[in-house]
């Protein structure tokens, strides 16, 4: 004889229903998705590394999607600028964020008071590329070594100063801890991203700089010179650049992870549905070369071990910004 469902377990039987069908629609729209083009911000001006790995997923996503990603740079703030927009976009998949790791990791210890919530409003969607940071000087510096670079640091105290992308970049990162553990003074003279500090580095407007990598065909050329890379172990693309590490510096490590992020409340499915898309674009011949003229490294990776690694960056980096008493006025 077939019982009538008791108050509790209709409840349950209801709620199941009511979720299921709320899961329909996220569902649906992640299969049709995208019949209109999409927007991926760069939070960085163009011709930094932001810049040149994000134009190339666009490249290569527009081809799979068979829909435009057009990419549009809204720089500031060490990120922060194009990060809000992204935020507080709708969260239907259409408007999406390319960044540093920095405008997650490093940004909420810096600034007393944060347009967004970089845990909530932003999801991890993919992670791009682990990108490095070289230690690049202008070539009328007479050194030609980190221990000869140190040695006239130290005996030119406060003459040197050192670009950046930004306060709380990783190239200024980079460049305080390296000041800090070699026990030298530098000024620091932020800029409004990496391009524009490459630009005046060329000029000797600044004598040194950790560059993600855009100034690396310019040391090919002589127009600067490469004395090291900030990171644990050696850029595979430069097997005889020496790590800082291995140069006197024991665990140095100024490494950052690139990723594609969306808006928080953005759904699973479609979340899920970009992710793959994203590692797709890093498969191809055209995203690999662009990450390796820059001098980084392709991080196709699962969104766990995205999220992992941001969290490890977020809790060294902000150990060294407390200690450093790094802020942004």
């Amino acid at each position: 004889m077939h019982r009538a469902p008791t108050p509790t377990r209709r409840h349950a039987l209801a709620l199941a229903c009511a979720l299921a069908a709320a899961a329909l629609p996220a569902t649906a729209a992640a299969q049709t998705f995208p019949d209109k083009p999409i927007k991926l911000v760069v939070n960085f001006p163009p011709g930094g590394a932001a810049d040149v790995i994000g134009r190339a997923v666009a490249g290569a996503m527009s081809e799979s999607l068979r829909q435009q990603v057009v990419v549009e740079n809204k720089p500031g703030a060490n990120g922060n600028i194009g990060a809000e927009q992204v935020a507080k976009s709708p969260a239907d998949g259409y408007t999406l964020l390319m960044s540093s790791g920095g405008a997650m990791t490093v940004n909420p210890f810096i600034y007393k008071q944060m347009p967004f919530d970089a845990e909530k409003d932003l999801q991890p969607v993919a992670s791009v590329a682990r990108v490095l940071v070289y230690l690049t000087v202008h070539p009328t510096l007479p050194v030609n070594s980190v221990a000869e670079f140190v040695a006239y640091a130290k005996a030119n105290p406060g003459r040197l100063s050192y670009g950046s992308a930004g306060q709380g970049s990783s190239p200024h990162l980079a460049g305080e801890m390296f000041a800090r553990q070699a026990g030298f003074q530098a000024t620091h003279v932020p800029y409004r991203g990496a391009a524009p500090a490459l630009t005046d580095l060329l000029a000797g407007q600044v004598q040194f700089m950790f560059d993600p990598g855009p100034g690396l065909r310019h040391a090919a050329e002589g127009k600067l010179r490469l004395l090291a890379v900030g990171s644990p172990k050696r850029a595979s693309q430069l097997p005889n650049t020496p790590t800082l590490d291995e140069s006197g510096y024991p665990g140095f490590d100024a490494d950052t992870v690139f990723g594609v992020y969306a808006p928080g409340a953005t759904p699973a499915a479609l979340v899920a549905r970009l992710h793959d898309e994203v590692n797709k674009a890093l498969a191809t011949p055209k995203v690999q070369e662009a990450i390796r003229t820059i001098g980084g490294e392709v991080m196709a990776a699962s969104r766990q071990e995205f999220i992992d690694r941001q969290n490890a960056d977020r809790a060294r980096f902000g150990k060294f910004i407390q200690e450093a008493g790094i802020k942004v006025e």
